[in-house]
């Protein structure tokens, strides 16, 4: 009866994982691929603030996808940290940890459009004068969200590539899964880092990493659920209990 719970545990725990990782695939892309680029001109705030005024609902449902995203990071790390805890219990919660850091990160980062949706809605009030200082203030928060999240991304990228280690050091989930997941997590690091690094260089490597993660989502959502006991490592046992 104890290994059937522990089973279940390990089988509920993918579940979560691929369903967090199902809804960030949808809200994620509708913020940052659909709507901030709509509503955001780089370094015009003012034509940003007048697109924000404007569309206004469309901001806010931008922001509420952020964190919608952040919100299922946290449910990711947790349900990923109990389907990897009979591999190596403290390195799992490592990863995890890393995780939340770059959610913390993120949500701190998301503070900044909060900010913007406040000043925009102050805007009609204001003169002259004070439209203009609220432009510069705007245009800070829009460069300081992009700035921490990018930041975040160092944390998120470290995540993936020991959550990669550890599938690969399992037995319950297939090798290549390890692979991409770290392919995955060196894109964002790398991009990350350019910045630093290759300051000349203009390319997203994790647009072409990325895929990783979808895969693995996919096998959690359609393998991960018939996880069976005999494929745990020999000390899940007491790694689980």
């Amino acid at each position: 009866m104890e290994n059937e719970t522990n089973n279940t545990s390990l089988r509920t725990a993918a579940l979560i994982a691929g369903l967090g990782l199902l809804i960030m695939v949808v809200a994620a892309p509708y913020a940052e691929i659909f709507a901030f680029p709509k509503l955001v001109v780089p370094n015009k705030a003012d034509e940003t603030i007048k697109n924000i005024i404007t569309n206004k609902s469309l901001f806010i449902s931008c922001i509420l996808c952020y964190l919608i995203t952040f919100i299922c990071d946290i449910v990711v790390a947790w349900a990923l940290y109990i389907l990897l805890r009979p591999v190596k219990k403290y390195l799992s919660l490592l990863t995890a940890w890393f995780r939340l850091a770059y959610t913390f990160i993120a949500l701190v980062a998301l503070l900044n459009l909060i900010t913007v949706l406040r000043l925009a809605n102050t805007f009609n009030y204001l003169t002259s004068l004070e439209q203009n200082q609220l432009y510069i203030q705007a245009g800070f928060s829009l460069n300081a969200f992009k700035d921490y999240w990018s930041f975040g991304i160092l944390f998120f990228g470290i995540h993936l590539s020991l959550l990669g280690y550890l599938i690969l050091a399992s037995n319950y989930i297939p090798k290549i899964m390890g692979i991409l997941v770290i392919i995955s997590g060196l894109g964002y690091l790398l991009t990350s880092l350019r910045p630093y690094l290759f300051p000349e260089m203009k390319l997203d490597f994790a647009a072409y990493t990325f895929f990783g993660e979808l895969i693995f989502m996919l096998w959690l959502l359609i393998k991960g659920s018939k996880i069976k006991e005999q494929s745990l490592p020999t000390n899940a046992k007491k790694g689980i209990s």
